[in-house]
């Protein structure tokens, strides 16, 4: 999902309202995907996570319905937002751009069927990894063709891998080939995805 600058069908969210935008902008096969065993079972707790930020300022109700209208409109403009948050435009702007600021909103981007759109198979891979390795990983694991989400997790396994590939041969190949060779990674486990359904991540309240 590529991120943009501002919204195409109104002013940008870095703009005052009025003003005018700035210009530019080899292992050992296992089951029906190949992947290598892994060590044998027992706790192998994960690296540290990257230091938190400083928190963000809390949210009030004006503010997650903004968040959900950006969620499910990320082209919708300040004035639009403004009317249907019923706030003016120059508080909307200045609660999106503290939105922005806080890293609330880190971005805008399409909502894209990956089935349409070429990508035909998809999963979920789970990986254990060495230990104090996870920015190593992640790194490589943000090269990936296909890769649109990463995790460190707990349970059995130390990270969560979401990857959308043209066919189940790409995908196969992606585990491997390019999953295999990165020697922090211990072990992989795909599950296919067969239906996926993207959730309003702020639903209307009812009583």
């Amino acid at each position: 999902m590529a991120d943009v600058d501002e919204h195409t069908d109104g002013e940008p969210l870095n703009t005052p309202p009025g003003a005018a935008p700035a210009a530019g902008a080899a292992p050992t096969p296992l089951g029906p995907w190949g992947e290598r065993a892994g060590p044998p079972p027992g706790p192998q707790p994960g690296p540290a996570m990257v230091p938190p930020t400083a928190p963000a300022r809390p949210l009030d109700a004006v503010d997650r319905d903004i968040l959900r209208l950006l969620q499910t409109d990320g082209r919708a403009s300040v004035r639009s937002v403004a009317e249907r948050v019923h706030v003016s435009r120059a508080n909307a702007y200045a609660r999106i751009n503290r939105l922005i600021d806080d890293g609330v909103i880190r971005g805008f981007g399409a909502r894209v069927n990956h089935e349409r759109a070429g990508h035909g198979a998809s999963a979920y891979i789970t990986l254990k990894i060495v230990q104090n390795s996870w920015r190593t990983v992640r790194e490589q694991l943000q090269a990936l063709p296909g890769a649109a989400h990463i995790a460190l997790v707990s349970g059995d396994f130390d990270v969560l891998l979401l990857v959308h590939t043209p066919d189940n041969r790409t995908l196969r190949e992606l585990v491997l080939t390019r999953l295999q060779s990165i020697p922090e990674v211990l072990s992989t486990r795909t599950l296919l995805v067969f239906e996926e359904t993207d959730l309003d991540p702020y639903p209307e309240q009812r009583d």
